[in-house]
């Protein structure tokens, strides 16, 4: 197997456990971590390093974590191993003072499937990037190694650390030990890494979590996918809220770098509204500050930023590119405290641009012990955002070799098609694909590459009924002239 196809965007990832190949073997995983241990080695500029280690809960998790293990400790590094973990506290295992670690290594595939898994690494700097993982990944096909002067490894409540972190950012924020007295909050954890959430960071500041479901690590997932973006695992906490009159529901996804949460009446606030109420916060704090978002972020949303005060500067899909626009825009001297995706990925400047589902909760949750003072709820916030009336998503496969190259001259020509139609305007804040505004539909459409796949994602909003029917037969029009475009999905909107 040509162990460089494991890259994922900023991650390396395979299929790890089942009945069919398995990509990331014991092998694939000892020349990724050694290659890691050089490539780290390399950038701190010393032979010996401190590398933390954890994993989330899927079922390949101990047999990967072992490999990875095995591996640092003959490439000669100093070892904490950390167990069952989340995404960001294995980042801050290189900030806390005790730990101090040169890089971390996070075994994870995120939402994707069970029998999926793969490997995160992180430096002091923060998660890696594409090109990153691409000579990394060159190393390991080289099998290439380094060996340290030291070989020392602890096994220690490490998660603890993260949990105090948290719970202590509470408590100097809302200047009370107990500012959760009287809160009934439940977490669905969907059998990831995120029930310590409940147990380490809620109970200790007061909160009443009885009710929570899905806190036991179970790497079969067999109660929903563990995902703020799957229908099914938000209508499974918007029950959990109300079925036990909670003021507040929260839910994660497997290694808790997402979240979202559901107020006590039920409602679902993901995506744009949790946006919105993350914007509406951080404005609060940083007049007049840009908010970068992903490009199928609302027409609303923008417009509750500029009613806010702030700047939304709407950029690419995918969470790391939010992420470097923004730091971009800091070092132009342009103020972009908060870069978000509406997936559920809220990375703050003030947390060095981590994305954190936790951190973004716990500062939601310090919100609402502020707001009950005024009697007040985290809803109330949102309240003015604008709320399409229809929204969809469909994806558009593409036949042939060359998938890429004819998917974006698709789009380049329909973007020429869009500039001579006199009710289409073509919207001019895009970093990606066509976004346009459809005037006589009342709504607008963004259509891209997908990353990864012979797929045109295609997302319609519409500000009336029947919008997306009509945006939908004209693109069915439009796209029907070529082949090799199953526009099946599409159709079926019409």
């Amino acid at each position: 197997m040509d162990i460089t196809k494991l890259k994922s965007g900023t991650d390396v990832r395979g299929v790890a456990s089942g009945n069919g190949e398995i990509q990331l073997t014991d092998e694939a995983v000892f020349d990724i971590v050694n290659a890691f241990v050089v490539w780290l080695a390399e950038k701190a500029g010393k032979p010996d390093v401190k590398i933390a280690i954890g994993h989330d809960s899927r079922v390949s998790a101990e047999r990967i974590s072992a490999a990875a293990i095995d591996a640092l400790k003959q490439s000669g590094t100093e070892i904490y191993i950390c167990g069952l973990c989340s995404t960001p506290a294995m980042f801050m295992m290189t900030k806390f003072d005790t730990v101090n670690a040169d890089g971390s290594i996070m075994i994870t595939a995120s939402h994707m499937p069970s029998d999926m898994n793969g490997l995160k690494f992180f430096t002091r700097d923060g998660g890696l990037n594409g090109s990153d993982i691409t000579d990394i990944l060159a190393m390991a096909a080289e099998k290439r190694r380094r060996k340290g002067n030291v070989t020392r490894s602890y096994t220690r409540d490490f998660m603890q650390l993260y949990c105090n972190h948290l719970v202590d950012f509470v408590r100097r924020s809302t200047g009370t030990d107990w500012p959760l007295n009287g809160f009934k909050i439940v977490v669905d954890a969907g059998n990831g890494a995120g029930g310590f959430y409940a147990e380490r960071v809620l109970k200790p500041l007061g909160a009443s979590t009885e009710g929570s479901q899905f806190l036991e690590p179970d790497g079969r997932f067999p109660n929903h996918i563990p995902n703020p973006e799957d229908k099914e695992a938000m209508k499974s906490i918007a029950r959990c809220v109300t079925a036990n009159s909670a003021d507040l529901g929260i839910i994660f996804d497997t290694d808790v770098d997402r979240a979202a949460i559901v107020s006590s009446d039920g409602t679902e606030i993901n995506r744009n509204r949790l946006i919105a109420l993350a914007a509406d916060i951080v404005l609060s704090e940083n007049p007049g500050a840009a908010i970068v978002t992903d490009s199928v972020t609302s027409d609303g949303l923008g417009k509750f930023i500029a009613k806010r005060g702030g700047v939304h500067h709407r950029f690419k899909r995918g969470y790391r590119n939010v992420i470097d626009e923004a730091m971009r825009l800091n070092r132009e001297g342009k103020n972009a405290p908060l870069a978000m995706e509406t997936s559920g990925h809220a990375a703050f400047k003030e947390n060095y641009f981590l994305d954190d589902g936790a951190y973004l909760v716990t500062r939601l949750i310090i919100k609402a012990a502020q707001l009950r003072a005024r009697n007040q709820d985290l809803k109330s916030l949102i309240s003015d955002l604008e709320v399409p009336q229809e929204e969809r998503e469909v994806r558009i496969k593409l036949g042939g070799e060359d998938w890429a190259q004819y998917g974006n001259a698709i789009i380049d020509k329909l973007t020429e098609f869009c500039k001579s139609c006199n009710n289409i305007r073509i919207a001019p804040d895009n970093h990606e694909g066509i976004r346009a505004n459809v005037d006589y539909a009342g709504g607008w459409f963004l259509l891209r590459m997908s990353v990864h796949d012979p797929v045109m994602v295609l997302n319609i909003e519409t500000e009336r009924y029947g919008g997306i029917q009509l945006i939908a037969r004209f693109l069915h029009a439009f796209l029907s002239s070529f082949t090799g475009v199953d526009v099946a999905e599409l159709k079926i909107l019409i």
